[in-house]
C-alpha cells in the first residue's frame, strides 16, 4: 500500500520535488537539442528517466554532506542548487560555465555546494568518495559522503577496494548504484554473475538495500533514513535504486540493443507523470499549479541556453590558469 504523501514531506517540499524532476528532464532534453546543432559538442551522456533517483536521494541529505557522481550528472549539480545557467554555458564551453568551460559535461565540479565532482572515469568517484569521507571523520564533522555511480562501475576495481576500506576504517559514506541496467550497451546479467547489484555487499559486511528508482518518494524516504543511519554509526551502507535511461548511453548511441516492448514498458513508469497524478490525486496540487511550475522550468532552461549562447569563450590565456602540480 503506498504511503499518502503528507505524511512524508509538506505540501510546499512534495511539489518541489516535482518541480526539480521537472526541470532536469527539460534541462537534458534541451542539452539533445543544442547537441544535434553543435553547440555541446564531445561526449554527452543524458539523465532523462532516472529523475527520481537524483531528486529525491538529494533531498533526504544535508547541506553539508558531499555528494559525488558520474558523467551523467548534469541533473544532479542542478538539484543540488547549480545554476542551469552556469551549467548549461560549462556544456558550451564558455567561460561563464560552472569550471570556466574546462570541465564540460562529464566534469561538472562547485565545492560551494559539496559537490565534488561528476568523473568521466568510471568508478573513479569511489575512492575519492572514500577519502572525502576519511576527512569528515578525521575532523570529526556531522557530514557523509553520498556516492552516486552506475551499474556499469560495479565490475572496476576501485569499487571493491572502495567498499572495503569504507568498512574497515569505519567511514560514513553511502554508496547510491543507479542500477539502469545497462553499461552502455551491455545488460547488467550479461556483464555479472550477480545481477542483484546490492546483495555484492555482503562480501564486506555492508548492508544495503533495494528501492525502487522511479519512485521519487520511494527513493526520498530510503536515502534519508541510511544517510541518517550512516551519520549515527559512523559506518557505510548501501543503496541499488533500480531505474531506466529513456535514452541511449550517449547521443551517440542508438539503443537498438532494447526492444521497443521493453522501452514502452519502462515509459509507463516514467517519474514524472507518475508523481504528478499522485499529487493531483490527493489533492497536493491543482492542474493549473502543475502547469505553472512547468512553465517555470521551461522557461529557466530557455533563459539557460540563451546565456549559454551568449557567454564570451575563454581567453587563450585560461589555458595556464587551474592548473595544479
Amino acid at each position: 500500500m503506498e504511503t499518502r504523501l503528507r505524511m512524508v514531506l509538506p505540501d510546499h517540499e512534495l511539489v518541489r520535488l516535482y518541480e526539480q524532476m521537472f526541470l532536469s528532464r527539460e534541462f537534458e532534453e534541451h542539452c539533445a537539442e543544442q547537441y544535434a546543432k553543435g553547440n555541446i559538442t564531445g561526449f554527452l551522456h543524458l539523465y532523462s528517466g532516472q529523475e527520481a533517483v537524483a531528486v529525491g536521494a538529494t533531498a533526504g541529505l544535508h547541506k553539508d554532506d558531499y555528494i559525488l557522481s558520474a558523467y551523467r550528472e548534469h541533473a544532479q549539480a542542478i538539484v543540488r542548487g547549480a545554476d542551469p545557467k552556469r551549467v548549461m554555458a560549462e556544456l558550451f564551453g564558455k567561460a561563464t560555465g560552472l569550471c570556466k568551460g574546462k570541465g564540460g559535461s562529464m566534469h561538472l565540479f562547485d565545492p560551494a555546494l559539496n559537490f565534488m565532482g561528476g568523473y568521466a572515469i568510471v568508478g573513479g568517484q569511489f575512492p575519492i568518495s572514500v577519502g572525502l569521507a576519511f576527512s569528515s571523520k578525521y575532523r570529526n564533522e556531522d557530514r557523509i559522503t553520498a556516492c552516486f555511480f552506475g551499474d556499469g562501475a560495479v565490475n572496476q576495481g576501485t569499487f571493491h577496494e572502495s567498499l572495503n576500506w569504507a568498512q574497515l576504517w569505519e567511514l560514513p559514506v553511502l554508496f547510491i548504484c543507479e542500477n539502469n541496467f545497462y553499461g552502455i550497451g551491455t545488460e547488467v546479467h550479461r556483464s555479472s554473475a550477480l545481477a542483484s547489484i546490492h546483495r555484492r555487499t555482503c562480501g564486506y559486511d555492508i548492508p544495503s538495500e533495494k528501492v525502487d528508482g522511479m519512485d521519487v518518494i520511494a527513493v526520498y524516504k530510503a536515502v534519508k533514513y541510511a544517510a541518517e543511519k550512516v551519520r549515527e554509526i559512523g559506518r557505510p551502507l548501501f543503496i541499488e535504486a533500480t531505474t531506466y535511461r529513456f535514452r541511449g548511453h550517449s547521443m551517440s548511441d542508438p539503443g537498438k540493443y532494447r526492444s521497443a516492448a521493453e522501452h514502452e514498458l519502462w515509459k509507463s513508469r516514467d517519474p514524472l507523470p507518475n508523481y504528478a497524478k499522485r499529487l493531483l490525486d490527493e489533492g497536493i496540487a491543482t492542474r493549473e499549479a502543475l502547469d505553472a511550475v512547468e512553465a517555470r522550468c521551461r522557461a529557466s532552461v530557455e533563459e539557460a541556453v540563451a546565456f549559454a549562447e551568449e557567454s564570451p569563450w575563454p581567453e587563450d590565456s585560461e589555458v595556464w590558469e587551474d592548473i595544479y602540480v
